[in-house]
């Protein structure tokens, strides 16, 4: 990646005040549960969006990206709306735009003025990969207008901060863990998140150390999920939850979902729906049986739970696909230890525990799959626990 103060020194003419980094994210265990109050197991990875930024006093907020076509977009901060008020979502520069957004809306930044600033950004996140590479973006992107503006933002209210600009702005129903993980996560470990009451947790996580290393294999499916799928897939649990009538579906027991079940289909309730509930409820057992086998020291014993959480996502949730699904079924028949799709699905990632001595046959059978379907080749590459937000 070239040096992002020089990248802002070409497009605006001057030096930066500072830079900032922001990591993207795989999610070890743990989908589509943490809008429905449940857990998630995130970890950062080593791949960052920078920002190099200055703040501005003239109410001008001007965003550039060496990674997006075009060139600066420039934005009156007291003009800002959200999708829902009518406001354009104006691609890749939404984002950063829905930060200042809601740090006026939360009270943070008072005045037209304030909030302004000439932001330019680099990135090694895969996009549409299922990695975060949003989250990043505008977890960087309130860090570095924290420490412009003095703000003195605490990790935990970064994240939550972006998470409504995500929601409130661009108008994806987001949960709360790919901002947490970004703002949050430290070196070597993978993140314990109760997304109801946001406690967290720092799990070690060193694979290294027991000759075990974590494949990512972005499938190069791109993924847009705002375009319904994700929001449906959220209706339909928040209906449930009502239909229960319980806050949500995090309070559904393990032991007792056979006859929640049957409850659901008692009164009306679809099979679609079911299957629905069906994910989330089990899902969240999976990540408490994962917590329980790295505090075993056993990490090798989360390949079997990783591999049935794909299952879950493909059968009741359906948000996998036949790229995803092949690299599942080529990783763990050429030897992986366990593999599931990481991230929101239609596309994106899927993360893959196998032995180090494994990893390049693994690497190989699904590369050549992939081949084999004529689908286009995998990128792949070890997840390594990384450090969340910072400034450089």
């Amino acid at each position: 990646m070239s040096d992002v103060s020089a990248g802002f020194r070409e497009v605006y003419g001057t030096d930066p005040e500072g830079v900032w980094a922001a990591p993207g994210r795989v999610n070890l265990i743990g989908e589509h549960t943490d809008y429905n109050d449940g857990f998630v197991m995130p970890l950062a990875l080593p791949h960052t969006c920078r920002a190099a930024a200055s703040p501005r006093t003239d109410g001008k907020l001007r965003v550039h990206s060496g990674d997006a076509p075009g060139g600066v977009v420039e934005l009156r901060v007291d003009e800002l709306a959200p999708v829902a008020a009518g406001g354009d979502r104006g691609g890749w520069a939404a984002y950063p735009a829905g930060v200042v957004w809601v740090l006026h809306e939360e009270g943070l930044l008072s005045g037209a003025a304030a909030g302004g600033a000439d932001l330019h950004y680099e990135s090694t996140v895969p996009t549409g990969a299922g990695l975060s590479s949003s989250a990043a973006l505008e977890v960087v992107t309130a860090t570095a207008l924290s420490d412009l503006y003095g703000l003195g933002l605490a990790p935990q209210r970064i994240a939550r901060l972006c998470q409504r600009a995500e929601n409130d702005f661009v108008g994806v129903p987001c949960g709360i863990m790919d901002q947490t993980a970004s703002a949050c996560c430290t070196e070597g470990h993978a993140l314990f998140l109760d997304a109801r009451d946001l406690t967290q947790r720092q799990v070690p996580f060193d694979l290294a150390a027991k000759g075990l290393r974590l494949l990512v294999v972005d499938t190069r499916v791109k993924h847009e999920l705002g375009d319904g799928a994700y929001a449906n897939r959220r209706a339909a649990c928040e209906s449930a939850a009502r239909a229960f009538g319980v806050p949500a579906l995090r309070d559904v027991p393990a032991e007792r979902l056979e006859t929640a079940l049957k409850d659901l289909a008692s009164l009306g309730v679809d099979d679609t729906v079911r299957r629905r509930v069906r994910h989330v409820v089990t899902e969240n057992q999976r990540v408490r049986e994962v917590i329980e086998r790295l505090d075993a020291d056993d990490t090798r014993a989360i390949g079997p739970v990783l591999t049935a959480g794909h299952a879950s996502c493909r059968d009741d949730f359906e948000i996998s696909c036949p790229e995803l699904d092949l690299v599942v079924e080529s990783g763990c028949a050429a030897g992986a230890l366990g593999a599931r799709m990481t991230g929101g699905g239609f596309g994106g990632s899927v993360i893959v525990l196998v032995e180090v001595a494994d990893a390049d046959a693994v690497s190989k059978a699904v590369t050549e799959a992939f081949a084999a379907a004529e689908y286009r080749a995998p990128r792949i590459f070890p997840a390594v626990p990384s450090a969340g937000a910072r400034r450089l």
